[in-house]
């Protein structure tokens, strides 16, 4: 009878596997080579969620200097308001008419209509 060989593979030793590690043939041949579509496509999503990450802060500090700008704005318009306030009333616009010498002269009546009739 012939002799049947059973092909029986040895079992990996620790000392075959951090050989194989270290002369680069494991990651060469069976890492890289078997899953080089998974690994590419972690990479262009690794470098996508980077990319994201930098939009986003770079969002977040435009956000935070426009609201910075918004509030200088605001007491700007309020500051300005009140100065507009303080110079139109009557008091203040009969000192600035004599400084400037307009020779405009307050009324003594009050104000009235012309009615003109079709």
């Amino acid at each position: 009878m012939a002799e049947i060989k059973e092909n029986t593979k040895k079992p990996a030793t620790s000392g075959s596997f951090v050989k194989e590690l270290l002369s680069g043939t494991m990651v060469s041949e069976k890492i890289i080579l078997k899953n080089l579509g998974y690994i590419s496509l972690i990479t262009i999503l690794l470098v996508i969620y980077i990319g994201n990450r930098f939009h986003a802060e770079k969002i977040t500090r435009e956000s935070g200097r426009l609201q910075r700008e918004v509030k200088d704005l605001r007491a700007e318009a309020l500051s300005t308001s009140a100065d507009l306030m303080y110079v139109s009333k009557q008091s203040e616009v009969y000192k600035l008419v004599k400084e400037r010498g307009l020779n405009l002269e307050e009324l003594k009546s009050p104000p009235y209509k012309l009615l003109v009739r079709k």
